[in-house]
């Protein structure tokens, strides 16, 4: 017995793997778990979806399995797959029957037929998918491991156990699952398979926006999410899926004048951000913050490279990135296009003096997402120049305080204005309209501009100051 296999046999020595592999054997059917939970096993990661492959029928073998443990939830039954599914303590347990695969050339929907523990092996995506522990009582806790997988995470390899052509091909969501693992495991690709991911690569179009954009959340969400995004540009799969990304990749030059590469900027950006938070739409807001430079980017002589309104016109992409890729149309989405269109705010804070007027107004526009905002502009300084970045740091420290001290003192985060509308028209006799608005702007502008305070009095006190110039008279009794 292996090391390896010893170590599994100790794990799997527990009642939920003793009462499948009872129940199995009662059935006298074969059984195995196999695929992801065995890898992060292995590799010493927490998993939380458990696959139980039996050569037979694995809805029965699930609803046996769910009795015998005396579950109180339901078993969930997808006839049309084949498989059955239940949650036992903190695992998702799936159950499927062993199967072989066969694809045509314009889905990659597999016409599926009963198959043993190698045909099953077999069509497994890479070979540290593919490996299965059995629970058999003749063999039972064995790894069962026919294309090397375990060297292969031992050489941390991303590899397809069969030609890598015919993998992809086959299913070419398996290419960005690669990707997606390698990034994940900080793994490398193994070259054939690399190669045979750009070779492959038109065959992505027919994957849907929905399993597209789910890759690439996890690949956004990993510890160095750059790592994938180079994969997929080096294979020319961005191209198909994130072309405006794609063309944020290169430098251009006028007489010597040449700007940064957005597209490493905008990589290091989302690395700098990834160990600061986990939140998978600020990671997305750091991988679109510079997303419509190349649509703005101009030469002026004496200025060099602009960028004008890059922030504005970038939020306003968002919604048509979101909705090719399927992603929710929603106060996520917002939330997005609100960081995007923010982000050179306090960047411009921390390289001028800080007045208490710029970080109101800030806080008003910003709200409760202040913090996210700053950690955000924070992972933009990507300069190479030790100095200077220490300088921006320093000053972002100074906002940071100065953001925290004005909103103990002035509550303009959410701010609700202390003189609404329904105020000024009660007080001035006035209907909804113009005149109103006037007159809530102009309080609401010297509150943040510092000539106020955010209170009551003294903004009722402007209201009638700012009314008289406009010529209304409060009505009698109020």
């Amino acid at each position: 017995m292996t090391e390896s296999s010893f170590h599994l046999k100790e794990k799997f020595n527990r009642s939920l793997f003793r009462v499948i592999s009872g129940m199995a054997a009662g059935m006298d059917q074969e059984v195995y778990v196999i695929g992801g939970y065995v890898r992060d096993l292995l590799l010493h990661r927490p998993s939380k979806d458990l696959d139980i492959m039996t050569v037979g029928d694995g809805i029965a073998l699930a609803e046996r399995a769910a009795e015998a443990l005396k579950l109180k939830g339901p078993v969930s039954v997808f006839r049309n797959f084949g498989t059955a599914m239940f949650r036992y303590r903190n695992l998702e347990v799936e159950f499927v029957g062993a199967r072989k695969e066969s694809y045509t050339v314009d889905s990659r929907k597999p016409l599926v037929e009963s198959g043993t523990l190698e045909d099953d092996q077999k069509r497994r995506d890479f070979t540290i998918n593919a490996l299965a522990v059995s629970l058999n009582p003749a063999n039972y806790g064995e790894l069962l491991d026919p294309f090397d997988g375990v060297g292969d995470l031992d050489r941390k390899l991303i590899r397809t156990p069969l030609d890598p052509d015919i993998t992809f091909s086959d299913d070419p969501l398996r290419m960005m699952r690669g990707i997606r693992f390698a990034t994940q495991l900080g793994f490398t690709v193994h070259d054939e398979t690399l190669q045979a991911i750009a070779a492959n690569k038109e065959r992505i179009r027919i994957i849907s926006g929905e399993r597209v954009a789910e890759e690439l959340n996890k690949i956004i969400l990993s510890p160095q999410p750059s790592v994938g995004f180079i994969l997929l540009e080096e294979t020319g799969l961005l191209d198909i899926i994130f072309p405006e990304l794609a063309r944020m990749k290169g430098v251009d030059s006028v007489r010597g004048n040449a700007h940064k590469d957005n597209f490493y900027h905008t990589l290091k950006v989302l690395d700098q951000l990834a160990p600061h938070s986990d939140n998978l739409w600020l990671r997305w807001s750091a991988l679109l913050h510079d997303i419509a430079k190349p649509a703005t980017k101009k030469f002026i002589e004496g200025q060099g490279w602009t960028f004008h309104n890059h922030n504005f016109i970038g939020a306003r992409m968002i919604p048509g990135i979101f909705r090719r890729l399927k992603l929710p149309l929603n106060e996520k989405m917002k939330f997005v296009q609100k960081m995007v269109e923010l982000h050179m705010r306090p960047i411009v804070l921390s390289e001028e003096v800080v007045t208490d007027s710029a970080v109101r107004r800030l806080l008003f526009e910003a709200g409760d997402d202040i913090d996210e905002l700053m950690d955000l502009c924070e992972a933009d300084i990507t300069s190479g120049n030790a100095a200077k970045v220490r300088k921006h740091l320093e000053n972002f420290r100074m906002v940071r305080h100065k953001l925290k001290e004005i909103d103990e003192k002035d509550a303009i985060r959410n701010f609700q204005p202390p003189v609404t509308g329904e105020d000024i028209m009660a007080i001035f006799g006035l209907p909804p309209g113009k005149d109103v608005g006037i007159i809530k702007s102009y309080i609401r502008e010297a509150i943040l501009d510092g000539k106020i305070g955010n209170n009551r009095e003294e903004a009722w006190n402007l209201m009638l100051q700012k009314g008289a110039e406009l010529g209304f008279m409060p009505n009698q009794g109020n």
